[in-house]
C-alpha cells in the first residue's frame, strides 16, 4: 500500500473512482490546458509567413509594394515564421 503522504498516481486515482472511494481533487493532476487562441494563431502566422515568401518568389516583381520592399520580403516572411514559434511556446 502506498504511503499516505505520497500523492497517488493517476492510475490509482482512477481505480479509487471506479471503486466509489473518495478521491482527493485538491491538486490538479496535470498542467492547465492551452489557451484557445494559441494554436490558431500559431498556424496562421506560420502559413502567412510561408505564403508571403512563396508569393514574393513567384510574383513579387508584379506586386508594387513587394517589389518596392525587395529582399526585405524575406525578413518579413521569416519574421512571421519566427513569431509562430514564439507563440508555440505557449502550447501546453
Amino acid at each position: 500500500m502506498p504511503d499516505a503522504k505520497q500523492p497517488k498516481s493517476p492510475a490509482d486515482r482512477l481505480k479509487d473512482e471506479e471503486q466509489g472511494q473518495d478521491v482527493d481533487r485538491s491538486r490538479p493532476s496535470s498542467a492547465p490546458g492551452t489557451a484557445p487562441w494559441v494554436i490558431p494563431t500559431m498556424v496562421a502566422l506560420l502559413l502567412l509567413g510561408v505564403a508571403w515568401i512563396v508569393v514574393f518568389y513567384v510574383a513579387g516583381y508584379m506586386i508594387p509594394f513587394m517589389s518596392a520592399l525587395g529582399n526585405w520580403n524575406l525578413a518579413i516572411g521569416m519574421g512571421l515564421i519566427a513569431a509562430s514559434f514564439v507563440v508555440a511556446t505557449q502550447w501546453k
